[in-house]
């Protein structure tokens, strides 16, 4: 055997597949707790350098730590709205932040006030010599961003702006998957012999919205069906700078309204926005899903409870809090690492809003 431990050296010593150990060590797929413990064990063992998955104890000790600096231990979480119950990333953020206390990190929150990108400031609340890294969470504000990124810390963005034909920024960036749960609906729409689909959602107000609306263009294409822009409601109320929530029904009100006749299915770049039209379709006189089929994305409480029930795309948060450790730790280790996107997996919820 070599110096350098690898996976298939790991394997061979315990007698399973490199796919197996693989899956232990990079903390993806399917194991039972015992199987990941092993090959972790021996891992360690062995001396196994690199790992991307940090494994705390049932004590809450960590089993696979990188070491910190004792004077610099605070993760920073940027944010412009605090996330309330109905958000994904509430559960994301409390995983997140048991996993930084296994490791000796605290963690301090930062609202991003309006003023604060418009110029170029950082929040008072905020020192960079306690600092070891920064977790954005949908920032939107690609120069703001950027700023950030030229800080010097480690830096770790849940969704971005859309960067279009910009630079993408400097950071690594951690995402739900945006585009398979869209492919499996489409295909299933066409499978019921639903021809015309809708969208309906900013699709430039962050990059999952528009990774959402290009899959669904995409699934669109690759079913052979038609994409009419009428059924495409990408827009808001015209004119002001933040629309409410009124000035967004009054825009899908208009939008509804224009149209000669709804189209089958309107696929939602979220639940809200789901919400929103189920709201305003009903005001009309609509009833879904009998005149229309809706969808949404993110599997909010809300999804659940509304009559209908809504179909949506589930976001499993608890992993995503643990790929946020993982992503930043590594950072933290090695900054000369190329910077990374991750995406994790989404689940397709059908319920009553498609009739299931």
């Amino acid at each position: 055997m070599g110096n350098r431990i690898t996976i298939q050296d790991i394997a061979d010593e315990l007698g399973i597949s490199r796919n197996t150990v693989s899956k232990a060590i990079n903390n993806t797929g399917i194991l039972s707790d015992a199987t990941r413990d092993k090959v972790l064990k021996k891992a360690v063992e062995m001396g196994y350098k690199q790992f991307s998955y940090v494994k705390t104890t049932d004590t809450g000790s960590p089993m696979l730590s990188i070491p910190i600096q004792k004077e610099n231990a605070e993760i920073a979480v940027f944010l412009t709205n605090f996330v309330g119950g109905s958000h994904f990333a509430l559960v994301m953020l409390d995983k997140f932040q048991k996993e930084l206390a296994s490791l000796g990190y605290s963690l301090t929150m930062h609202r991003i006030l309006a003023e604060e990108p418009e110029n170029m400031k950082l929040p008072i609340s905020f020192s960079m010599e306690r600092t070891a890294g920064i977790i954005c969470i949908e920032m939107f504000h690609y120069e703001y961003d950027k700023m950030l990124c030229q800080l010097g810390l480690p830096i770790l963005f849940i969704d971005t702006p859309v960067t279009r034909l910009k630079e993408p920024l400097e950071a690594d960036v951690l995402s739900m998957d945006n585009r398979s749960g869209i492919y499996s609906f489409v295909n299933e729409m066409a499978k019921r012999g639903k021809k015309e689909i809708g969208f309906i959602g900013e699709y430039m107000h962050c990059q999952s919205f528009f990774e959402r609306y290009m899959a669904y263009r995409s699934a669109m294409y690759l079913t052979g069906l038609s994409c009419p822009d009428k059924y495409c409601l990408t827009g808001n109320k015209a004119g002001i700078r933040s629309p409410s929530s009124e000035d967004y029904h009054e825009y899908l009100a208009e939008c509804f309204t224009k149209l000669p006749h709804l189209p089958e299915v309107f696929l939602c770049a979220n639940d809200f926005i789901a919400l929103d039209a189920l709201q305003v379709l009903k005001k009309l006189g609509y009833s879904v899903p009998d005149d229309v089929y809706l969808c949404g994305f993110d599997d909010s409480p809300e999804s659940k409870i509304v009559t209908p029930a809504l179909t949506t795309i589930h976001i499993h948060s608890q992993i995503m809090g643990f790929s946020a450790v993982n992503m930043l730790m590594s950072r933290i280790a090695e900054p000369s690492l190329n910077y990374r996107t991750m995406y994790t997996e989404t689940t397709l919820i059908y319920r009553e809003s498609t009739e299931n």
